[in-house]
Formats: structure tokens, C-alpha cells, sequence
């Protein structure tokens, strides 16, 4: 699944870690969302499109 996480995090000026703060998770984690490896759970996913308020769809793309 293709994201732009990424881009939003970048525009916002947050680092990979503090993104993970926000959402609870490891900075590992942002770093494997990012990058392709490890798709999000459902809860994880919509956690993502609150803070950044913006649909999943204009977030996550199925490849």
C-alpha cells in the first residue's frame, strides 16, 4: 500500500519520532509505514487520517 505519511509529516515539520509519540506507536513503526513495509492496522490507519484531517483516501493508496 503506497501512503504519503512522509510528505504530511515533513510539512508539519515532525520528526519520525514524534510522529510515533503522537500515535502511540515506535518510531519504528512510522519507518516501516513510510517506507512500504508494514501496512497499518485499521485503527492505527484512521488514527493517522484524524491527526493529519484528511480522508484514508488521500493517505493510503492500493498499489
Amino acid at each position: 500500500m503506497k501512503n504519503i505519511i512522509r510528505e504530511l509529516r515533513t510539512n508539519q515539520d515532525w520528526s519520525q519520532a514524534n510522529l510515533a509519540d503522537q500515535l502511540q506507536v515506535s518510531r519504528q513503526t512510522i519507518n516501516a509505514i513510510e517506507t512500504g513495509k508494514y501496512d497499518p492496522s485499521l485503527p492505527l490507519a484512521f488514527a493517522i487520517a484524524k491527526l493529519f484531517k484528511l480522508p484514508l483516501e488521500k493517505i493510503f493508496e492500493v498499489d
